[in-house]
């Protein structure tokens, strides 16, 4: 990915910086909604940028530092799921976006929030599918993902009978099985469907 599409912005809208927002473990059925923000140093490109979901875990793990070591600034909010089961997902989701953006807001002067949703409170644009259109969402992607996947390795040593360090707390045939033969531990989200019809 090219920075071309930041820059774009920026010299549309008279801008000097802009902050990338992206989220992870939206759709799982346990453990914390990640969300990054990131502004890049456009002086300094970061090689090999693009949406988390398109890259290898090795590749993921080398952007993740390079980020963090390069990026002009960077902040990684984690909701957790009891917190979601009080408010819905969407909700925690947009509560996260916000506090990301304003732990940052003296750096930046708009964001970009991927997908459709902004909440009210930041300045900025919603961008679909962003993680694939702007250099600064992708590297907001790629902490989001790792941060979290390694939370749930973390809490796989825990709860090593549903086994969060291969699915990461996503709804897979193995995971629904463990919920039918254990239960929900905490890092569960009771307000999502945790057992098949």
């Amino acid at each position: 990915m090219n920075y071309q599409s930041d820059l774009t912005l920026l010299q549309e809208h008279k801008l000097n910086s802009v902050m990338g927002i992206d989220e992870a473990g939206r759709g799982a059925l346990a453990g914390p909604v990640v969300i990054a923000a990131v502004i890049l140093d456009y002086t300094d490109p970061i090689p090999g940028l693009d949406d988390s979901k398109r890259l290898s875990a090795r590749k993921r793990d080398i952007l993740y530092d390079s980020i963090i070591q390069n990026a002009v600034a960077c902040k990684i909010v984690e909701v957790n799921a009891s917190i979601i089961d009080e408010m819905n997902i969407r909700q925690a989701t947009l509560v996260g976006f916000s506090m990301a953006y304003w732990s940052l807001e003296d750096k930046a002067e708009k964001a970009l929030v991927d997908g459709r949703d902004l909440p009210e409170d930041i300045p900025g644009w919603a961008v679909i599918k962003g993680d694939q259109i702007h250099a600064c969402i992708a590297a907001a992607s790629i902490l989001a993902k790792v941060h979290r996947d390694r939370l749930m390795e973390a809490l796989d040593d825990l709860y090593p009978e549903y086994g969060f360090d291969a699915h990461k707390g996503y709804g897979t045939q193995r995971h629904y099985e463990a919920l039918c033969c254990f239960g929900a531990c905490k890092e569960h989200r009771r307000s999502f469907r945790l057992y098949p019809d």
